[in-house]
């Protein structure tokens, strides 16, 4: 257990170096959180009450998205895994006397856990000072704040193995380029991070929040805003912990599979 955490020490801190990128990320992310709220605005003026969240606790939703983005976006995969697949420098991490798959998912949450910490700081106070109901909220209670805290590290744990799983499947493509953009797309849509899930039709919602999807964006932001308390609440982070298990298991499987078959060109 010691070696990966030292990989998560290691590759934490490193991660911490990159300001000036983390920097052009937030002013990124604070435009696009803009252009969200004002386009979901357009949709409240014609009939606020027709919507299941507030215009406040949306706005909250979107301002956390886009500060957290590197934490629990699965756009924000390591580049460096796939290079090491495709060039074939993963016979390098083969010989290390460890489990390939722990030490990438301890390099993995790293990375994320360090471009969110540069990030979300700044893009959130800029957020909290914004005037209502336009800006971030605070959420509802201390407790509502832990149990949000709870649910964004199981949602980091539920990210983070589900890109494992990524990671592993491009062992069977030439470019990983294509299984990366399918993976971005579909979960974008299905984790409510265009979209946020209490917005689809109720029974569309009540199916997709079953799916780990749910599990990495919609539950985390719905509890800090309010939106989701109470026994629906323990409910769906219940499910968090069952996708991390379910999806740790997957991944270790395929990884089991595909390293027996590993073949690397050259030399």
């Amino acid at each position: 257990m010691k070696k990966y955490l030292s990989f998560f020490r290691l590759r934490f801190t490193m991660g911490l170096q990159y300001r000036v990128a983390a920097w052009a990320g937030v002013f990124t992310q604070f435009f696009w959180g803009a252009m969200l709220i004002l386009s979901f605005k357009a949709f409240y003026e014609s009939d606020p009450s027709a919507f299941p969240m507030s215009f406040q606790a949306t706005c909250s939703y979107f301002w956390l998205q886009q500060a957290l983005l590197g934490l629990i976006s699965v756009g924000a995969m390591d580049g460096e895994f796939f290079n090491v697949i495709s060039s074939g420098d993963v016979s390098y991490e083969l010989c290390r006397p460890v489990d390939v798959y722990g030490m990438w998912f301890s390099r993995s949450a790293a990375s994320r856990l360090a471009n969110a910490l540069l990030r979300c700081v700044p893009a959130l106070a800029v957020a909290f000072f914004i005037p209502a109901p336009y800006g971030l909220m605070a959420p509802p209670s201390l407790g509502t704040f832990l149990s949000f805290l709870l649910s964004l590290a199981l949602a980091l744990g539920v990210v983070t193995a589900l890109c494992m799983i990524v990671y592993m499947i491009t062992f069977h493509t030439i470019s990983p380029r294509g299984v990366r953009l399918m993976a971005v797309g579909i979960s974008d849509f299905l984790a409510g991070a265009i979209i946020p899930l209490p917005f689809f039709p109720e029974k569309l919602r009540w199916f997709l929040e079953l799916l780990p999807f749910s599990a990495m964006e919609n539950v985390p932001l719905r509890i800090y805003t309010g939106d989701l308390a109470g026994q629906e609440m323990v409910r769906l982070m219940l499910l968090q912990l069952f996708w991390i298990g379910a999806l740790v298991l997957i991944g270790k499987l395929l990884e089991q599979k595909e390293l027996k078959n590993v073949i690397v060109q050259g030399g």
